[in-house]
């Protein structure tokens, strides 16, 4: 009777998250809400009402800065942060990844440390592997950390190795890292509406965003966002491989900007899938946020709809439809760095 009782329990919660059922819960028409157009057209019109009359500078720590091209609206927000990335001695470490030598693959790895060849040290005098593995442990002290990540990325292992790309970060400083993210009118071929770069200051993270205050702006904001980035800059991002950084190169040819962007990147996406893909729902930044870090946002808003909330913006001379998009895109860039900072200890 127990087993049978438990099992109508279970049914019964399992019905009341489907807002199709009689009597749904109110976790159920809370989502059913949030996925209505109906909920983004509401709440649109509250914050249009909330923000009447007011600026940003009026709700945020922003100011106009100056760029090459012109003038720009800058957005700053600073946050304490506990982001420690302690000496791992990774040069010694990488001494085990027998892979990182020429037609060693997962087997052959695998057959040498049977025989007792555990590092590449070890194989200096092989008969067959001693020649590269010498002249890769001459080479290992000048590497830099961008040959470094560039050679564990290039090896055609690196998939079931990742987690030696996340330990390699000791090898640089942290005021390195830019944590990037961008707000755009669309998938492709339509400008940049806010571009949000955090840098690791002391104990401090502080986010810098650049907002699109009129379509006339977008070359002032992607060159602001460049005289962040120098030759030892690692970006990092959520789908930025694919998505943030190709989108840049994109406007940036659009608006005549010649700039490198061609640096070191970490897609924390790839990693966090690898890392906590079994542990969690599904490895959405903002599921990781809420099941790892115990961060729930609300009143955030789709990215389907930040389009529409910006012609918005435009028409009415109202900030209150822009307010969520930015504070969206502030939390990303933030929460990009507790995210390196635990793969880090994880990996560790």
């Amino acid at each position: 009777m127990m087993q049978d009782y438990n099992f109508e329990e279970y049914l019964r919660k399992s019905l009341s998250n489907s807002i199709s059922s009689q009597n749904p819960s109110e976790t159920a028409k809370n989502k059913a809400r949030k996925l209505s157009p109906s909920y983004y057209r509401d709440l649109k019109e509250k914050l249009l009402i909330e923000y009447e009359d007011k600026s940003l500078k009026d709700i945020m720590d922003c100011k106009i800065s100056t760029s090459s091209f012109g003038d720009v609206l800058k957005i700053t927000k600073r946050e304490k942060i506990n982001f420690n990335i302690e000496d791992n001695n990774f040069k010694h470490q990488i001494n085990n990844n027998l892979k990182l030598l020429p037609k060693i693959g997962l087997k052959t790895e695998q057959n040498l440390k049977n025989k007792g060849f555990d590092t590449i040290e070890s194989l200096r005098n092989h008969d067959r592997y001693g020649d590269s593995a010498s002249k890769f442990l001459e080479n290992l002290d000048e590497l830099s950390f961008c040959e470094i990540m560039d050679l564990l990325d290039s090896n055609r292992y690196s998939k079931k190795c990742r987690d030696n790309v996340i330990k390699s970060i000791s090898l640089t400083d942290k005021e390195n890292f830019k944590f990037m993210d961008i707000e755009t009118k669309g998938l492709s071929n339509v400008p940049i509406i806010l571009i949000g770069v955090a840098e690791i200051k002391g104990n401090s993270i502080q986010a810098s965003q650049y907002f699109l205050r009129d379509y006339t702006e977008e070359a002032n904001i992607i060159d602001a966002y460049l005289s962040h980035l120098d030759e030892d800059s690692i970006h990092v991002t959520f789908n930025g491989k694919t998505f943030d950084v190709p989108f840049i190169k994109n406007r940036c040819r659009y608006n005549r900007i010649d700039a490198n962007l061609d640096l070191p990147h970490l897609d924390l996406m790839y990693f966090a899938k690898n890392l906590w893909g079994e542990k969690l729902p599904n490895c959405q930044l903002q599921t990781i946020e809420k099941e790892l870090f115990g961060i729930k946002r609300i009143g955030d808003v789709p990215g389907q709809y930040i389009p529409g909330y910006y012609d918005t913006y435009l028409e009415e001379n109202n900030i209150g439809p822009v307010v969520p998009i930015i504070e969206h895109n502030a939390q990303d860039i933030i929460s990009l760095a507790s995210f390196l900072d635990k793969m880090y200890r994880d990996v560790n």
